[in-house]
């Protein structure tokens, strides 16, 4: 990371670049012993690597003899979890060399031994025996005492729950503290926060940083403006081809957008230039998804949790393709293994929701969705999922509030106002209803959305029937000839023109008993709901 960001700056002259670093007695003593253990370790041979720097005094030796340690009790971890046979093995599996590398780093911490690095394999240790709070103090001493490291800030934010609980870190004042602060700003979908700071580090001197650029995509990525995505992530991969970090997150959103030829060229690329990356083998899976091959799909996400047992995206993308084949149980074992890799993955807790509506479990998918809503409190699919959970458990006031809410912060899917409407009309409001059905047409017309949206004729054939019954005959007769332009509403539609123009012809006049201008309420509450009579639908204002 730190070589990306020194390549986006401008290059120093030879009489301003930094003296290396000054070797002390015991690293020059250490030295043979060290670069051995080096070799053996960067072969993954790590017991082999902690035998040969036995009894090494320096700082740097020390590190590598314990993370060395620590590195060979999670690979013999990993090797027991692929050999167990079920999931409840799974969780029994441990990593047997955290409790004695706690107890020596304990020592060396107490009596202020541990550097930077030492700080930062102790917080790792601390947070794999989940003692959070002892972590989280470790690492914030890590970031004081090597606040280059990029690692230690890493396993910090993703300790922190919330912006509360950032407030009362003392961090250290350096300027990489800005890149945690935007990174962690990401994490906890506080996008705008997380630009803005990205935008000051730009203006600093790191506009051609490729680490920054990607990070700002992924930013717009998760607050759903997939275009301005797309077109960042084109410009990144002008910039750097090869890369494959946060190609997962890209291939997303091509997924989203269907588009196919794109997606299948990214696979291609990808797998041309590693196919054994844990990002590929997701590209692929979206690839598959895309193509409904959802077993293939599944097959591909296995094979990048083989990679690397903790990579989220995998996790959470083969819950997705569980729920495509029906397997309810293997799609709840995956989300929770995405909560358990990070709880503030909201798309595991949404997943969760969704799991349990199906098993018609309403008390359990409220429960998930309630903490999917926490993480994303201005997401409206979020809302709509809840409003629908009140619904069954007939807490119609609650599904009332959530259905609005979901209006009020730009409803993605355009189907709150319809199902507030419904719940309405379910509780014989139908001046509330007719409202809602109202602002809805607007709202579909005004976006300029094709008229193919399935409620848009549900919305027309009651406002029809509303405007009947208030015997508002123009107002009816033009929403009963918009009832005519759709197959499932056109014969209800021809039907009430011609119960329209009998009463006309009967002398029956028009109601003028109608109220001021058509309005929505500031909020929404058991007594806070519109109750005035709807004004007409003015239709010229909604044609396509």
């Amino acid at each position: 990371r730190a070589a990306e960001l020194a390549f986006a700056l401008e290059p120093l002259p030879l009489s301003e670049l930094p003296p290396p670093p000054v070797l002390t007695e015991e690293d020059a003593r250490d030295l043979d012993a060290y670069t051995l253990a080096k070799s053996y370790f960067d072969l993954k041979e790590y017991d082999r690597a902690a035998y040969f720097l036995q009894g090494c005094k320096s700082q740097k030796a020390y590190f590598l003899y314990m993370y060395s340690r620590y590195l060979s009790g999670e690979k013999k971890k990993d090797d027991e979890t692929v050999d167990s046979l079920g999931p409840l093995e799974k969780g029994q599996v441990k990593n047997e060399a955290l409790r004695e590398l706690r107890v020596e780093l304990s020592k060396k911490h107490k009596a202020q031994e541990l550097d930077g690095f030492g700080l930062y394999l102790y917080g790792v240790v601390l947070r794999k025996l989940d003692l959070v709070k002892e972590a989280i103090d470790v690492f914030v001493e890590a970031a004081h005492a090597l606040p280059l490291h990029w690692g230690a800030w890493l396993e910090l934010c993703n300790l922190i729950t919330d912006k509360e609980m950032l407030k009362f870190l003392s961090l250290p004042d350096t300027w990489m503290k800005e890149f945690f602060l935007a990174h962690i700003y990401t994490e906890l979908q506080l996008i705008e926060e997380a630009l803005q700071k990205y935008q000051s580090l730009i203006d600093a001197g790191f506009s051609k940083s490729t680490y920054i650029i990607s990070q700002i995509a992924v930013a717009y990525h998760n607050i759903r403006d997939i275009d301005k995505a797309l077109s960042i992530f084109n410009e990144l991969r002008k910039q750097d081809p090869y890369r494959i970090e946060n190609m997962d997150t890209f291939s997303n959103l091509l997924y989203v957008r269907s588009m196919k030829p794109e997606l299948s060229y990214l696979a291609h690329n990808l797998c041309e230039i590693d196919k054994y990356r844990v990002e590929t083998c997701c590209v692929i899976g979206n690839y598959y998804s895309l193509r409904s091959q959802h077993e293939k799909a599944a097959l591909y996400f296995q094979r990048a949790l083989k990679l690397n047992p903790r990579y989220l995206g995998a996790w959470t993308l083969m819950g997705h393709e569980y729920m495509e084949m029906k397997n309810t149980s293997a799609a709840i074992q995956a989300y929770r293994h995405a909560i358990e890799v990070n709880k503030r993955d909201y798309r595991a807790w949404y997943g969760l929701g969704q799991t349990y509506e199906i098993l018609k479990m309403p008390f359990y998918c409220l429960y998930y969705y309630r903490r999917a809503h926490q993480l994303r409190p201005n997401d409206s699919r979020m809302l709509v999922a809840l409003g629908e959970c009140y619904e069954k458990l007939n807490q119609l006031v609650e599904a009332k509030k959530c259905y609005w809410r979901a209006y009020a912060v730009g409803d993605v899917e355009k189907m709150a106002l319809v199902k507030l409407a419904k719940l309405h009309e379910q509780l014989n409001e139908s001046e509330q209803a007719a409202q809602c059905y109202i602002k809805y047409i607007q709202d579909i017309y005004s976006c300029g959305e094709v008229v193919e949206h399935l409620e848009v004729s549900t919305a027309f054939r009651y406002l029809a029937q509303y405007y009947f019954k208030c015997k508002l005959w123009d107002e009816a007769s033009a929403c009963a000839q918009k009832c005519c332009a759709f197959n499932d509403t056109r014969e209800e539609g021809k039907a009430l023109l011609r119960q329209i123009l009998q009463l006309r012809n009967q002398g029956e006049t028009s109601s003028t008993d109608v109220a001021a201008p058509f309005f929505l309420p500031a909020s929404l509450s058991a007594s806070n709901t519109p109750t005035r009579r709807v004004s007409p639908l003015n239709l010229s204002s909604v044609t396509p």
